[in-house]
């Protein structure tokens, strides 16, 4: 499972870097067209949009597996671990239930759109829109997997606070800066 997972993520990894290199190349490209020559592609703007698109969306996927999405731990980190697992599967069902929202608002424009194309490419608009299906079905496997390792104790006690460190707080942390007794006054202060 985890060279799948492993597999799936490098997959994801190499669309997003090459969405963003075509995307880099035909802003650039047409930058230079515009200004040297006078002229430029007029279909580059469009697809450098659908581009973000999907890198935006692909990137969300990367970032909730690897548990990188904003979120507020303060609460969960001080109840005891039982209550925390009740408190992640609350919040893991509250994901999934915004989840099928997203697929069905997601399937319901991508079947609007499936036989309206883009202005400047002709490309169907429901690859655009598709973008929801993929991202909800995505999340909401990752979802699912997370309830059954929490239900089930497959889940470390110490791996039950769902959100990482910033990267700045781990760095006083390491320099020893700021401690844990430390951040928790300042939090009981403010």
């Amino acid at each position: 499972m985890s060279k799948i997972s492993k597999l799936l993520e490098n997959t994801l990894n190499i669309i997003m870097a090459v969405a963003l290199a075509i995307m880099v190349v035909l802003v650039f490209g047409n930058v230079v067209l515009r200004y040297a020559f006078n002229s430029g592609i007029t279909w580059s703007e469009e697809m450098s949009r659908y581009l973000f698109i999907w890198l935006t969306f692909l990137g969300a996927i990367g970032a909730y597996k690897n548990k990188e999405h904003l979120g507020v731990d303060m609460l969960i980190k001080r109840l005891p671990n039982k209550m925390k697992r009740v408190v992640i599967v609350i919040s893991d069902l509250l994901i999934l239930l915004v989840l099928v929202l997203v697929l069905d608002g997601s399937w319901k424009m991508t079947m609007i759109n499936i036989d309206s194309t883009a202005p400047a490419t002709g490309m169907p608009l429901a690859f655009v829109y598709g973008t929801g299906i993929l991202v909800s079905a995505s999340m909401g496997l990752m979802t699912i997997n997370n309830l059954y390792q929490v239900v089930f104790n497959k889940i470390k006690d110490e791996d039950l606070v769902k959100i990482s460190e910033s990267e700045e707080l781990i760095s006083l942390h390491d320099d020893g800066l700021i401690t844990d007794d430390m951040e928790m006054k300042g939090e009981k202060k403010a």
